[in-house]
């Protein structure tokens, strides 16, 4: 065994590395197209089979109106400027341009306004929970979306054969029974369908419109916002609620925003302009020309449109758009997960990688079974998608809202945007957001407090965990010293060193380890070589790889190494210190220990912050935590856990 005292000054080095790719550059050419095509299945699955479902709530639905004339040009002209101020102007002109590094979605535009950090440091608390429960609330569509997608598309059963109306149901669980079953063997060679079978939908929804439009092209005159404005002065407090049902059309919205990772903004708009907008466009204004020739077919005008011979063909195509716009939202609720837990806003949940060449494709256990069984109670109890359509809508239109909210900020934090006129467009959204809003509210009682209690309980478990990781790491600052005055101690003192590598896993840079206390505790020892482990998320989906890590090398074989991950990204800590360089020595993975601490949460009367029936809540979450050794990709076999019990 060897002795050794600690020399003065530690060195500071930053080990830099080559970026682990070029900056994306803008895709041109075949690429474009190739990526434009891939985003019609990726990307527009949800807003595509609105059809399915929109126009038949307008007229037929709960919240309906009578399908004259003037009703039929009215809801028209609200859907067509809906999908033109919010979906072409809102999300493709302006959401689209606050990408982080490349990322979209909510949570990526709260981390762009104000920084996720454990100690809360530097954040913003009221934008932090805007943007968490803008995410929370997406949960909800989650779960919607496959339901009112799956079911609205078998309901076309009832105009084919209405004998079979009551396998409607079970028809539609055992679809999305297999849908969540198939999930855990990767959908990137389902993927690989999803631009084909989109593409014919579109192209198919367009025919549709068309072959209707030529007997009554008098519809086409909805294109003036004249009939909507007289809708609502005809209509009064009904035309208001008839927003509810108009909102369907456009709930893809976010979708469209949180997959801009996937493609870039270019292809995504360049789908919309080219194929997506004008499709839909010509298939609602179809389904309006039959409703003016035949008021009665109300009851489901998008089948009503298609011949007799064409309907279980049309059933099995709406089907599969069903299934790959369900597939975008459970794909976007694995990434959503995987962002909220690099952010410190979930406890970690088990990832699985389904392949080897895209990262994006994840799975997550936990998730999925959670998801399939909310789908399956959803259609249970709701039945038809008439009545679940009261209930979608509520959650992403509270999303919208948000939505805004933070654009505003990084319009004009982070661009540097004028005040006024920032304000005036955010103003403009916000009177249509808050319009939708309102129309939807109104259904609060029909089904639109589900997706609103979901989105509450997991922004409350959201909002728990990361109070409780704050708590937890505000008592580890004061129960623990500054590493630099253990290591004067250290120094002082005659403490045996032995043969190998300790790295201990720190999640406060510049406090002590509470592993490395117990260690010295029980074991009495040190390893010849000790490093000291943090791992951060920044507020960016990916770092580069010249950025990953950084290093402080100490006297007497002592090193500090700051590991860097964005929040797209799963740690792989052995995997990165494989490659530290500048240390005065090599970690050898054969010959290094990891120690960890394992916290035990016990909740006590003692004050924290927050209420005890939340201590107890953050307790459970902590328990049934995955591990970190885990998490981090740390061999288990290499790990000696130290635990400890944490009251709060």
């Amino acid at each position: 065994m060897k002795k050794r005292r600690f020399k003065k000054s530690p060195i500071d080095i930053h080990h830099t590395f080559a970026d682990d790719q070029a900056h994306r550059s803008e895709p041109t050419g075949s690429y474009l197209a190739a990526l434009s095509f891939a985003a019609l299945g990726v990307v527009y699955g949800d807003i595509g089979t609105s059809p399915l479902y929109a126009i038949r709530e307008c007229f037929h639905g709960p919240h309906s109106v009578a399908p004259s004339a003037q009703n039929v040009l009215g809801v028209l002209s609200l859907i067509f400027w809906s999908l033109i101020i919010v979906i072409s102007i809102k999300y493709l002109v302006f959401v689209l341009r606050a990408d982080n590094k490349g990322e979209g979605g909510i949570l990526a535009l709260s981390a762009l306004a104000s920084p996720f950090t454990p100690s809360g440091t530097g954040e913003r608390w009221k934008i932090i929970a805007l943007g968490i429960m803008g995410a929370a609330l997406l949960y909800g569509d989650g779960i919607l979306t496959p339901a009112i997608s799956v079911l609205s598309a078998m309901e076309g059963i009832t105009v084919a054969a209405p004998g079979l109306t009551p396998f409607i149901v079970p028809a539609t669980i055992g679809i999305i029974v297999g849908l969540f079953f198939i999930q855990q063997k990767g959908t990137a060679k389902i993927g690989r369908l999803f631009g084909p079978i989109t593409s014919v939908w579109f192209a198919v929804l367009a025919v549709m419109g068309i072959s209707q439009i030529v007997h009554f092209p008098s519809v086409l005159l909805a294109v003036n916002p004249y009939y909507a404005i007289h809708f609502f002065i005809e209509n009064g407090g009904r035309g208001f609620v008839i927003l509810g049902s108009v909102f369907l059309v456009v709930t893809g919205g976010e979708a469209l925003y949180a997959d801009m990772g996937h493609f870039g903004a270019k292809p995504i708009r360049i789908a919309w302009f080219a194929v997506v907008l004008p499709s839909l466009l010509l298939n609602y204004f179809g389904q309006g020309a039959l409703l003016l020739e035949n008021p009665h077919e109300a009851v489901n005008p998008f089948y009503h449109l298609a011949p007799d011979w064409a309907l279980f063909p049309l059933i099995l195509l709406a089907a599969s758009a069903a299934v790959i716009a369900s597939q975008a939202v459970i794909s976007g609720a694995f990434s959503l997960t995987m962002q909220a837990i690099q952010l410190g806003l979930l406890p970690r949940f088990r990832i699985q990688h389904t392949s080897d060449k895209e990262y994006g494709q994840i799975y997550l256990p936990a998730i999925n079974w959670a998801l399939m069984i909310g789908c399956i109670l959803v259609v249970l109890s709701f039945r038809s998608s008439s009545r679940l359509a009261s209930a979608y809508g509520i959650a992403v239109t509270s999303t919208m809202v948000i939505t805004t909210v933070i654009f505003y900020v990084v319009a004009r934090d982070q661009w540097g945007w004028n005040k006024w006129l920032t304000l005036l467009l955010c103003a403009l959204f916000m009177v249509i957001d808050a319009a939708f809003f309102g129309a939807n509210v109104i259904k609060l009682f029909d089904g639109g407090w589900l997706p609103l209690s979901m989105g509450a309980a997991i922004y409350l478990g959201m909002s728990t965990w990361k109070k409780g990781r704050r708590v937890i790491q505000k008592h580890i600052q004061e129960d623990t010293e500054l590493l630099e005055e253990f290591l004067e101690k250290v120094r002082a003192s005659d403490i045996h060193r032995v043969n190998g590598t300790a790295i201990f896993m720190n999640g406060n840079a510049t406090r002590t380890p509470v592993a490395l206390l117990h260690n010295l505790m029980h074991n009495k020892v040190l390893h010849q070589n000790v490093v000291f482990v943090t791992v951060k998320t920044r507020p960016i989906p990916y770092v580069q790889r010249r950025e990953r890590y950084g290093i402080q090398v100490m006297p007497e074989g002592f090193a500090r190494v700051k590991i860097y991950f964005g929040f797209m990204e799963e740690p792989d800590v052995p995997k990165i210190l494989k490659t530290v360089k500048g240390l005065g020595f090599r970690i050898d993975p054969s010959d290094s220990t990891y120690f960890l601490g394992r916290e035990t949460i016990i909740s006590t009367s003692k004050p924290s912050g927050m209420h005890q029936w939340r201590e107890k809540l953050f307790a459970f979450m902590s328990r049934n935590a995955r591990s970190a050794t885990s998490y981090f990709k740390i061999p288990p076999n290499r790990v000696v856990e130290l635990g400890e019990q944490l009251e709060i």
